[in-house]
């Protein structure tokens, strides 16, 4: 379904996919407007590292471990679109640390995926999070799309359904949040999302900006104005509560790698994600009609933004979807007809 340009667009979900959507809507002349009940620094996207490190995510998450030419097309992206946000693009890399033994391991998975086997990955990179989530935002705004402070509870034939018992027209609603929509109140492919409990710990400031992330057994490292110690990854959980301890393993990991680290002073930050099946997002139309996806984007929300954004941008306007596509499907777990 291509639509016209001020076709009038909801976005539900102000992270780092729904928020890369409305501006890659607005800035092609939709009418764009981004429901999220959330405050931002409450939103999944802020409580991250900020990574975009398709090696590192094919290392040490066995569910991207498949899609790493995706990722390094996604992460391809992000030059020209911090540019365009005027937010910094940290390409310090990451370094391996740990035992003799799991430094050989990791040597090992890098030759499986036909990588140098060193104990330095170049070409993965971050951004600052909290910092992404506010330029892309203002971007957005600037662009002409509109940020409310509600949830979408439905949609049909044109009509959107608000938490505060109102409705407004809309042409489209784009599905850009998991929590709250797995059951499939809108959509029937958000019952393939399950969520991922993630807890970050974060340290007072230190002297590292310009150093690599540093990537230890279970545990990693990103420097910057804080020091982001993460993270857990806690399958089929949804709830924000800090639970110390399911970050205790995080913690031993940690001073295994730094001793001199206080982690009895670090601030617990908790976030939950959707994923899919597979591990990447579901983007493209939905059996809903109006209804488009692009959530489910596991831990790789922010590595993926500009790629979904384009990638949605192309559905409403019959450009060249791109050659991720038919991979990111929104509808690609329907068991087939017999």
């Amino acid at each position: 379904m291509k639509l016209r340009s001020g076709a009038r667009i909801a976005v539900a979900g102000a992270g780092a996919l729904g928020s890369a959507v409305a501006l890659r809507l607005a800035q092609r002349g939709f009418r764009v407007t981004v429901f999220d009940p959330s405050p931002g620094d409450a939103n999944a996207s802020s409580v991250a590292a900020g990574m975009l490190a398709p090696v590192s995510e094919a290392l040490f998450d066995p569910a991207s471990r498949n899609h790493l030419d995706i990722m390094k097309r996604a992460r391809d992206l992000w030059p020209d679109f911090a540019r365009v946000l005027g937010l910094g693009l940290e390409r310090d890399g990451v370094r391996i640390e740990g035992s003799d033994a799991w430094r050989s391991e990791v040597a090992s998975r890098l030759g499986a995926l036909g990588e140098p086997a060193g104990a330095f990955i170049a070409e993965d990179w971050r951004i600052d999070a909290r910092a992404g989530l506010l330029a892309l935002r203002g971007a957005a705004s600037e662009a002409g799309a509109v940020f409310r402070a509600l949830a979408v509870c439905g949609f049909e034939a044109g009509v959107l359904e608000l938490a505060d018992g109102g409705e407004e027209p809309f042409d489209t609603l784009i599905l850009a949040t998991g929590p709250g929509l797995r059951q499939g109140e809108i959509t029937p492919e958000t019952r393939m999302l399950s969520p991922i409990k993630g807890q970050i710990l974060r340290l007072a400031a230190c002297d590292d900006d310009g150093a690599p992330v540093v990537r230890g057994e279970g545990v990693y490292l990103a420097p910057g104005a804080v020091l982001a110690v993460g993270a857990t990854m806690e399958h089929g959980r949804d709830d924000l509560t800090p639970d110390l301890e399911a970050t205790l393993g995080l913690r031993r990991a940690a001073a295994a790698l730094r001793r001199d680290l206080d982690l009895e002073s670090a601030t617990v930050e908790v976030g939950v994600r959707v994923t899919t099946p597979d591990g990447l997002p579901l983007v493209g139309w939905s059996r809903t009609p109006g209804v488009m996806l692009a959530v489910g984007a596991r831990r790789n929300g922010w590595l993926f933004a500009p790629l979904v954004a384009d990638m949605v941008a192309a559905y409403l306007t019959g450009d060249n979807l791109g050659p991720d596509a038919a991979a990111m499907d929104a509808r690609r777990f329907e068991k087939p007809k017999t």
